[in-house]
């Protein structure tokens, strides 16, 4: 098995190993240059002449105002007493977006965390499983940091599937999207789907590179899945809050659905994620029938072709 350099921390990643915050800088900002040509901040371009794609280091230090020599010990890895002003600096030479200048931020001044992410999985409040249960036709779930689905409504699991069938451990949307079949059928634009979540999980993995479970589900994936493999080692990053989510239900067919993400102020860790159609469409009445077929449409779904 073949897996990029620099995307996991050797073969015992897998087991829980922490991501090498030094390569995750290192690679971040040299695939990002790597993205811009000179044209798109103004340089010249000398053609075939140019050795490494995208800017150089040298141009690249030359647009943020620093030495040569000081971005190129940051691209090697060493953020020990960068500034704040030289990394925003930076970010705007490679014009980052606000995640990504946030992800480097995490990356080359990492918070100093009072204890290590704990091994057991996140906990959902008693108050929003409850809010959870009052979406009576909206699709509404919970989702912790990792990816792990903690929590979901009727809705949730008519639409995606019944997860109380699947061992906690599975309950989470990488393993689903990577490793489960039926998932490249349900979304309509699975390769969006998965774009989204590495690169919320790259985002997470910035914030916390020492959590045990994270790595591990970061090793397991790029083991067992190509694609996986391949989008991680794009290092692209991003949060999603909103969009247009397209899938094609077994029993309903094609629902076209907007999707929103709140964190809640006091789990931040936590984002509720819920669905709707527009009023009056057909993916609003196929919700509805969903709805009022209740735990029928689950059990339905679940054994239908696809699920």
């Amino acid at each position: 098995m073949d897996v990029t350099p620099g995307s996991v921390q050797g073969p015992t990643a897998g087991a829980g190993q922490a991501l090498d915050r030094r390569v995750e800088l290192s690679e971040f900002l040299r695939t990002r240059r790597a993205r811009l040509k000179p044209e798109d901040v103004g340089l010249p371009d000398f053609g075939r002449h140019r050795r490494v794609p995208g800017l150089r280091r040298e141009e690249l230090a030359q647009l943020a105002g620093v030495s040569l020599a000081y971005y190129t010990r940051l691209e090697q890895g060493n953020g020990r007493n960068v500034s704040a002003e030289v990394l925003d600096a930076i970010a705007r030479a490679l014009r980052l977006s606000d995640a990504e200048h946030a992800h480097l931020t995490h990356l080359a001044k990492p918070k100093a965390h009072k204890k290590k992410p704990s091994a057991r999985s996140q906990q959902v409040r008693s108050s929003l499983r409850q809010l959870l249960d009052t979406f009576d036709a909206v699709p509404a779930y919970i989702v912790g940091r990792r990816a792990e689905v903690l929590a979901w409504n009727r809705m949730a699991a008519a639409v995606f599937g019944d997860w109380s069938r699947l061992p906690q451990q599975e309950r989470n949307w990488a393993r689903m999207v990577f490793l489960q079949p039926e998932y490249h059928d349900l979304f309509v634009d699975w390769e969006q789907k998965a774009i989204d979540i590495v690169c919320q999980l790259r985002y997470e993995a910035g914030c916390y590179p020492d959590d045990p479970r994270l790595s591990a589900l970061v090793g397991e994936l790029s083991v067992k899945s190509a694609e996986f493999r391949r989008l991680w080692a794009t290092h692209d990053v991003k949060e999603k809050s909103h969009g247009l989510k397209q899938l094609r239900h077994p029993l309903v067919g094609d629902l076209d659905l907007q999707f929103e993400s709140f964190r809640p102020p006091s789990d931040g860790e936590l984002s509720m994620v819920t669905y709707h159609a527009e009023p009056g469409s057909a993916s609003a009445e196929a919700l509805r029938l969903l709805a009022s077929w209740g735990t029928d449409a689950t059990r339905a779904a679940t054994t239908a072709p696809g699920h």
